[in-house]
C-alpha cells in the first residue's frame, strides 16, 4: 500500500502525487488597484517537498487534508504557521507543520515592495491502494 501526499500546486507540479487541490486560498485582494499581489507557493523552481507520510498513519491506514494557515515574512519564509483546518489526526497535522515551515514562498508585493501576507495551504495525505 502506498502513500501519497499531495500539496497544491497550480501548474507543472514540484509535489508528490497527482490529485493537488490547485493555488490556495489567499488573503491579500488580487487586482486591487493599489498593486498588491498575493504570496505563493506554488511557482516550481521552489521545490517545496511534499510532507512524509508518518509511518503510524500508514499503519493505521489514515488520510485527510490539513490546512494550514502561513504567514509568509517579505523575505518568503513561514514567520507563522497554524492549523486552520485539522485532518482529524495529530501525525498527519504534525507531519504538514514540520514541512511547510520549511518551505519558500513568494511574498505577496504591493507595488515593487514585498510584504507579510497570509496564504491557506491545504495538503492531503491520501492511502494508494
Amino acid at each position: 500500500v502506498a502513500g501519497a501526499v499531495s500539496a497544491p500546486v497550480a501548474s507543472g507540479g514540484n509535489a508528490a502525487s497527482a490529485g493537488a487541490s490547485g493555488g490556495g486560498a489567499f488573503t491579500a485582494p488580487s487586482g486591487s488597484g493599489d498593486g498588491t499581489s498575493q504570496a505563493r507557493f506554488d511557482a516550481d523552481y521552489l521545490r517545496n517537498p511534499a510532507p512524509p507520510y508518518p509511518s503510524i498513519s500508514r499503519r493505521v491506514r489514515e488520510g485527510g487534508k490539513v490546512t494550514l494557515r502561513v504567514l509568509v515574512a517579505p523575505q518568503g519564509t513561514a514567520e507563522s504557521i497554524e492549523v486552520k483546518t485539522s485532518s482529524g489526526s495529530t501525525w498527519l497535522d504534525e507531519a504538514a507543520l514540520r514541512t511547510v515551515r520549511q518551505w519558500k514562498f513568494i511574498p505577496a508585493r504591493r507595488g515593487d515592495a514585498a510584504i507579510q501576507s497570509w496564504v491557506l495551504v491545504p495538503v492531503i495525505f491520501k492511502l494508494e491502494k
